[in-house]
């Protein structure tokens, strides 16, 4: 689940996120949007989580084959990937949850590892991350963290990227670009790493080439199953962009490019990626608890190189199997 509510205090968590260009914790605040476009956002989101809802239970159970819906429940139950993706699911929502960042790398780096090809991996992310980024676009726009300037200027560029990037990797061979997925996860993990060492100053302009920044955040988060938040958040947050509308314009953007990518993802994916879905969102739900107590008694510095060590300690495990 993404960051919703946005603590902004002056906590020394706060103080060393802001530091290194990180999301603010989450926190209960109450605020509303009422902008037009955003209530027109809002709604096209409900709309189109609803549509979803229903296609995935209409086609659960209306199975050609003639197994029935629970005939499959039970199935996947029983499947060795099912609770391979729940492990993958607690471990990358609990860094996301910690560090408000990092769930799609996260994930498809271990879903790479367990043998999922790149496509398989980056369509069973985006699937899953459709319903938690619905649910925070929402959040941010009702907690009015939203900026409707900064959210329809990455808007389009975001889901054309995430499109292309769909594409190209469902479109080649998974022996051909998995190397190649797995030099760009430990290029991020790496990334994750370095911002250990930054020190962030703050700015007031507006932020430029925001168009271009989202064209590249949505091309490498379809291809690479994740990096829309690393590229595009941390980007503008750590060149001094306000945090609080920034990731909430980001996140909401997100679902769209989200659910754009997904519907490629499922029109070209041949494998049916449901069981490793399944198990990335029940993984999820029993996360938060797991995230806070690492927030507690971690430093953001040493979350920051576990998880960017691991990250690309298992890029390189991937790419010497691409190899060998």
């Amino acid at each position: 689940m993404k960051i919703r509510d946005l603590d902004l205090t002056d906590s020394p968590v706060n103080a060393e996120h802001q530091q290194l260009g990180l999301p603010p914790l989450e926190n209960a605040v109450t605020h509303s949007g009422d902008h037009p476009v955003l209530r027109f956002a809002m709604w096209s989101v409900v709309f189109l989580l609803m549509g979803v809802t229903v296609f995935l239970g209409t086609r659960l159970f209306n199975q050609p084959d003639g197994h029935t819906g629970f005939q499959i429940i039970a199935e996947t139950l029983e499947s060795r990937a099912f609770w391979s993706a729940v492990a993958v699911g607690l471990l990358a929502q609990t860094v996301d949850g910690a560090l408000g960042m990092a769930y799609g790398i996260t994930s498809t780096s271990f879903l790479l590892a367990t043998g999922s090809s790149p496509a398989v991996a980056s369509a069973a992310v985006h699937i899953a991350e459709v319903f938690t980024t619905g649910v925070s676009g929402i959040s941010h726009i009702k907690l009015g963290n939203v900026n409707k300037s900064l959210f329809l200027r990455l808007l389009v560029p975001g889901m054309i990227g995430a499109i292309s990037g769909a594409w190209v990797v469902s479109s080649i061979d998974a022996a051909t670009i998995k190397p190649i997925i797995s030099i760009y996860l430990l290029l991020m993990g790496l990334y994750v790493i370095s911002k250990i060492f930054r020190t962030i100053k703050r700015r007031h302009e507006e932020p430029r080439h925001v168009a271009k920044l989202g064209l590249v955040g949505g091309f490498v988060d379809a291809v690479g199953g994740g990096g829309w938040g690393p590229v595009v958040t941390t980007t503008l947050v750590g060149t001094g962009s306000d945090p609080r509308t920034t990731i909430g314009s980001v996140n909401l953007a997100e679902f769209f490019l989200t659910f754009v990518s997904a519907g490629v993802f499922a029109m070209l994916v041949g494998e049916s990626p449901w069981p490793t879905v399944a198990g990335l969102v029940i993984g999820g739900l029993f996360a938060a608890p797991l995230a806070a107590l690492l927030t507690r008694h971690l430093h953001t510095k040493a979350l920051l190189a576990l998880v960017g060590t691991v990250i690309s300690l298992i890029s390189i495990y991937n790419l010497y199997r691409a190899f060998h």
